[in-house]
Parts: C-alpha cells; sequence; structure tokens
C-alpha cells in the first residue's frame, strides 16, 4: 500500500464513495420514496457539473503549492470538503421531502468530487510509465467500484437498517481515509509547470493536435459512453418498479455487482498489454451486448433473483473493461507537464453524453418502455466499438506532442530535494 498504485487507488475509491451513494444509492431512496422517473431523470443533470471540470482544470496545473507538493496541495483542501459535505447530508433524513436542500448539497459534492479528480487524474499522469497505463487504469476503475460497493451497496444496506443518519456518518467517516492518505503522501517533485493561466488553458486545445485525438474523443468515448451510461441508468429504478426491497437493490448493485466489476478492472488493464486497447474494447463491447440483452426480463418486469443478478454482474464487468480502455488511451494522449487538463478535457465529451443518456434514457423509457432504450442503448455501444478499433488501427500510440502552445516559455521550478512516494493508501 505505500506505493503510487496504492495512493492512487484509495483516492479514487474515497473519491466514489459518495458518488456512487448519489447516482444508486440516493436513486433507489428516492424511487422507493414515489419519485418519479422525470424528477429522477433532473436529480441526473446535477453530475453534469463532473464533466465540465475541464473549464477549472488548467488552473490546477497551473497553481499550486511547492512546499506542500503541487497537486497533493489542493487534494488536501479538497479531501476534507468531501467529508464536510457529506456531513451537510445528515439535517435532512427524509430526502424525498427534502429535494431542495439535498440537490443543491449534492452538487456541492459533485463540484468537490470533479476537481479532486483533477488533481488525482495528474497524479497519475506523472507517476505511470506507458507500460503501467494499462494496469494503472484498471487500479483506477477497479477501485471506483470499491467506492461504489460501499457508497451505492453498503450506506443504503446500513440507511435501510439504521436510518439517515448513520449512513452519513459511514460515508463520512470512510471519506476521511482519504484525508489521511493525502496528509502521508508525499508527491515528487515538479520539474516544470506551464508558465501562466493562459498557456494552462491553451493546453484544452493544443491536445486535440495530436494524431487521431479528435477522432477519438469525438467518435469513439462518446458513443461508447452514452450506450453503456442510458443502459446502467435504467437499473436501479426497474429493480424497484420490479418489487424488489431497498435492501437487496443496495446488497446486489452496490456489493454482488461490484466484486466481478473489480475484477473485470483488474483483469482488463493486465489484458491490455497483452491484447492492445482495441482487442480489449472489442471483447468489452460483444459482453456489453449480450449483458444488455440478458436484463430485457429485469427490464419487462421480471426479476427473479439468480438470472439478474448474473445478469448484472455481466453487465458492470463488461462496462467496467470497456472504461479501461476508455481511460487508457486518454492518459496515452495525456502530457506530462498539463496531465490534469489533458485527461479532464479528453474524458468529459464522453461523460457529458454518460450523464445526458442517463437523464434522457429515463424519461424516454417513462414514455416508450425500459426495453426500447435497452436496444438503443447496445447500438450505441456496437458503433463505439467498431469506430474504436478503426482508430486503434490508424493511431495504435499516440505520437508525442509538446506540453502547451510554444509562444509561453515553461517556467522551471526551484530545485527540490529528491523525495520517495511514502503513502499510505
Amino acid at each position: 500500500m505505500r506505493s503510487p498504485l496504492g495512493t492512487l487507488s484509495t483516492l479514487y475509491v474515497t473519491q466514489y464513495l459518495g458518488i456512487g451513494f448519489i447516482t444508486v444509492g440516493l436513486t433507489a431512496i428516492l424511487r422507493d420514496g414515489g419519485t418519479s422517473l422525470d424528477t429522477l431523470a433532473l436529480l441526473t443533470f446535477v453530475g453534469l457539473i463532473w464533466p465540465i471540470k475541464f473549464l477549472w482544470a488548467p488552473l490546477l496545473d497551473r497553481f499550486g503549492s511547492r512546499s506542500l507538493g503541487h497537486y497533493r496541495s489542493w487534494l488536501l483542501v479538497l479531501q476534507g470538503g468531501l467529508v464536510l459535505a457529506l456531513l451537510a447530508l445528515l439535517p435532512y433524513p427524509r430526502p424525498a421531502g427534502q429535494l431542495g436542500p439535498i440537490v443543491a448539497i449534492c452538487a456541492a459534492y459533485v463540484l468537490l468530487s470533479a476537481t479532486q479528480d483533477i488533481a488525482v487524474d495528474a497524479v497519475a499522469v506523472r507517476v505511470l510509465s506507458e507500460r503501467a497505463r494499462g494496469v494503472g487504469n484498471g487500479v483506477q476503475v477497479a477501485a471506483s467500484y470499491v467506492g461504489n460497493l460501499l457508497g451505492g451497496g453498503a450506506c443504503v444496506v446500513v440507511y435501510d437498517r439504521y436510518g439517515w443518519v448513520p449512513a452519513i456518518l459511514l460515508l463520512a467517516g470512510l471519506t476521511a481515509v482519504g484525508l489521511l492518505v493525502v496528509w502521508r503522501f508525499r508527491e515528487p517533485p515538479r520539474a516544470a509547470r506551464p508558465a501562466d493561466a493562459g498557456q494552462a488553458y491553451r493546453a484544452l486545445w493544443s491536445v486535440f493536435g495530436q494524431p487521431g485525438c479528435r477522432w477519438w474523443t469525438f467518435g469513439v468515448v462518446p458513443l461508447v459512453y452514452t450506450g453503456a451510461g442510458a443502459a446502467y441508468a435504467l437499473v436501479s429504478p426497474a429493480l424497484v418498479d420490479a418489487g424488489w426491497s431497498l435492501e437487496r437493490i443496495g446488497l446486489v448493485t452496490g456489493v454482488v455487482t461490484s466484486v466481478p466489476a473489480v475484477v473485470a478492472g483488474l483483469a482488463a488493464g493486465a489484458l491490455v498489454g497483452r491484447l492492445g486497447r482495441a482487442g480489449v474494447l472489442v471483447a468489452a463491447g460483444v459482453a456489453l451486448a449480450a449483458s444488455t440483452a440478458a436484463l430485457l426480463p429485469l427490464l419487462t418486469g421480471h426479476a427473479p433473483l439468480a438470472p439478474t443478478v448474473l445478469a448484472l454482474s455481466a453487465f458492470m464487468a463488461a462496462y467496467t473493461a470497456a472504461n479501461v480502455v476508455l481511460y487508457t488511451v486518454n492518459m496515452d494522449y495525456s502530457r506530462p507537464g498539463t496531465g490534469g487538463t489533458d485527461f479532464t478535457v479528453l474524458s468529459s465529451f464522453g461523460l457529458v453524453c454518460s450523464f445526458a443518456a442517463a437523464s434522457v434514457g429515463l424519461a424516454a423509457a417513462d414514455r416508450v418502455g425500459y426495453p426500447a432504450v435497452a436496444v438503443g442503448s447496445v447500438v450505441l455501444v456496437a458503433a463505439g466499438v467498431a469506430v474504436g478499433v478503426a482508430h486503434q488501427r490508424r493511431h495504435p500510440r499516440p505520437a508525442p506532442a509538446p506540453v502547451a502552445a510554444p509562444a509561453a516559455p515553461v517556467a522551471p521550478v526551484a530545485p527540490v530535494a529528491p523525495t520517495t512516494v511514502r503513502t499510505r493508501p
């Protein structure tokens, strides 16, 4: 655990605790309290804060404390903010009847979480070599599902048995572990950073000048995320409509299905180095199509326990494997000097589509039914895989690119005594 991968894993886990609770657990709690699908669709728009984080990502690349560590100084503030935002939910034990403050606090949490993700991604770009990117992104995605397991599963079970306050205290306590990790983290010295905010913001455009980058970002990523995101948004409401209890939904969607997702993330990360980005993407796409088809009984109101659990487990495993490939190629295109900006902007378009697809998918399901939305999701994922394979044949590896526009010089960083990354994730 005293390693860069261990540190990154823990920060991603704690980051997704609240996200898992909001997107999975809170959705089920609100639905159980009588909240309509249209209202749930509006709630998902809170998540749109996450994909627009590219608007402030350059500020994290440009500004930071040299004495505390460039990105560590951001993480100390942001990780503490995540804990405080969760504690702010304590006075609202009946969320279905108190949507106003609940949505406002959730929006604040998502803002802090999105900004924390920029800093963690930038650290990952710096410390992971090209050969380690597959494994590193496998660990990253797997860690997010561990966070989802705890936040969207275990905390829902605690809520169902003991109530709102114990569930929120558990979330806040687990998130506070990340603050301890950041405190003990010693960030490697940074050789250079953008000379000013203008140069940092120019990275938002210069990153797309790399061969094949626009093809990947505006073609492959949005198609896969739109299809998978629309299908995933149907799961919790469909389980509630099929008569499942909150405790069962929490155990299955947040705990049981997270286990194969974690395994799939680690396996996909290892296989990227052997099968290549395209090979793993094809395997994930085929698995997504098959598992979505296996969800049709649930989406038509029939949800026997064993077949439903198997279908959901297969879907989450396939979704995880696809995420590993998408993140790995995004990291291929991310440059060390502006890693936070590059990785963020490359992922943002897909995330916008994913969140929008979840909202539109729920609203469409209220009118045309769950199965029709699922079929459309499969078509979109298949198209994304086809475009992705073509991209990887043409651009199997991105060519090196400058950190930003050459017009502005890069300011050197004062020499710092060598340090060793010693952390407890």
